[in-house]
């Protein structure tokens, strides 16, 4: 595990989720499930195309702009001043790995625009449904997988495989 839950939580994911007008505990919650079922929670920054602490394919990413952020100017300007100015130009993608406040507004986004209501914060087996539906709905990655890396990096603290 490279980053700290709490921290992660506190410094990146809540301060990120504030600055575009998203946050709630439920999209904490998800989120941080989702870094720790991904990653690891940071172990794992690239896995065949998937990038970043999310695991976000460039498909999904460009996706995320292209068919969603167009239709939501104000929102697309407060993600896109998470970018770098010049790494985001250069290599958009990137932005993916080497900006977390980045990665975390695309992988919210990514949810956002299924544009179901979320399960309670504390329904850890609901947020897990939520990500196998509409993040990594392919995956080989099971609902059971995210609860048990949910408790073992979130609840429990512990290194899970990623």
């Amino acid at each position: 595990m490279l980053f700290a839950a709490d921290e992660f939580r506190q410094l990146i994911i809540r301060d990120t989720l504030k600055s575009i007008d998203e946050w709630a505990p439920a999209h904490e919650n998800l989120l941080l499930g989702t870094a720790a079922q991904e990653s690891g929670m940071g172990l794992s920054l690239k896995r065949g195309r998937l990038l970043g602490i999310y695991h976000i394919s460039p498909n999904t990413h460009r996706s995320v702009w292209d068919k969603y952020l167009l239709h939501h100017p104000d929102l697309a300007s407060r993600v896109r001043g998470l970018a770098g100015q010049h790494s985001f130009i250069r290599e958009p993608h990137g932005e993916l790995i080497s900006n977390l406040k980045y990665a975390t507004a695309i992988a919210w986004l990514i949810y956002r625009r299924a544009d179901e209501v979320l399960p309670a914060d504390d329904d850890i087996a609901g947020l897990a449904r939520y990500w196998h539906r509409h993040f990594r709905s392919k995956a080989s990655a099971s609902v059971a997988e995210f609860m048990a890396c949910y408790q073992d990096h979130i609840v429990g603290k512990h290194e899970c495989a990623a």
